[in-house]
């Protein structure tokens, strides 16, 4: 099992399912993001705007100046991903040098394709069976979703390689919860076929279930903070199927379970040979 990067979430938002408006401010924001790196993420990953299914749209500007300061303050620590599907955000990150964009709509503005070409940073391109927008509830069963994951891969990167953007520089986040379905089986399928996923496609794989809806449907725990050893368990098994990035707001589990694990299959191969 190859250990995975870790991504900590920092939503610098009012109405985030599981934290909003505890980092709205920029210092919250800037420890925040510190003490997850200092837990284990590798990378931080900024949202300014909530994609969940209640939360409100947040104008380009808005979602700017809630950004700017905290990527000024960690400039040259760890490396920073932006999650926003506005062509004027991620612009305005791409200027300001971020190592990675995530876009849950898997960049489906072709204006910013020359932008994109032109940019060092990684794209983390997200399927989502919304297509536009944030996340609603659609009830659609596994395998459906599991046909429009791989129809929207094909058709995506055809479209980002055509427009000149290096195919190594492709991350693939098959989404996860109500970006699949309201039905927790697809968001299984998804993370059952990430090996499938990684053959087909030849590209590293991100995978973000922490404190999905998902998990929510399964244990029948509604509230938060209650949902740490079913993300941890999704988490694992993800690693294990071969995600390369795992998108996260508790780094610190992770990366001890990926530490137990690792001492604990590495000992189970002493006793075998």
């Amino acid at each position: 099992m190859t250990r995975p990067c870790i991504f900590g979430i920092v939503n610098i938002t009012a109405d985030s399912f599981s934290d909003g408006g505890r980092y709205l401010e920029p210092q919250a924001a800037i420890a925040h993001a510190r003490a997850l790196v200092a837990a284990g993420a590798q990378v931080v990953d900024l949202g300014a705007a909530a994609s969940n299914v209640e939360a409100e749209p947040v104008g380009a500007a808005e979602e700017i100046r809630r950004l700017g300061p905290v990527i000024a303050a960690l400039a040259g620590g760890a490396s920073i991903s932006i999650d926003s599907f506005q062509p004027e955000v991620q612009r305005f990150a791409i200027a300001r040098g971020v190592d990675f964009l995530n876009d849950i709509q898997g960049f489906s503005d072709s204006s910013l394709y020359p932008a994109l070409a032109a940019a060092r940073c990684r794209l983390i391109v997200m399927h989502a069976v919304q297509g536009r927008g944030r996340a609603r509830r659609v009830e659609l069963a596994a395998e459906a979703v599991w046909d429009r994951i791989r129809g929207f891969f094909s058709q995506r990167l055809a479209a980002l390689e055509e427009a000149g953007i290096a195919r190594q520089r492709l991350i693939l986040d098959p989404g996860m919860g109500f970006f699949l379905s309201s039905r927790p089986e697809a968001s299984l399928r998804a993370l059952a076929g990430i090996g499938r996923l990684k053959r087909e496609f030849g590209l590293p794989v991100l995978v973000s279930v922490s404190r999905k809806s998902f998990l929510r449907a399964l244990t029948g725990r509604a509230d938060m903070a209650e949902l740490g050893p079913a993300t941890l368990a999704a988490e694992l098994f993800a690693a294990k199927a071969g995600a390369d990035y795992i998108r996260t707001h508790d780094p610190g589990a992770l990366r001890d379970g990926l530490t137990v694990t690792a001492a604990l299959r590495a000992e189970a191969a002493r006793l075998l040979s």
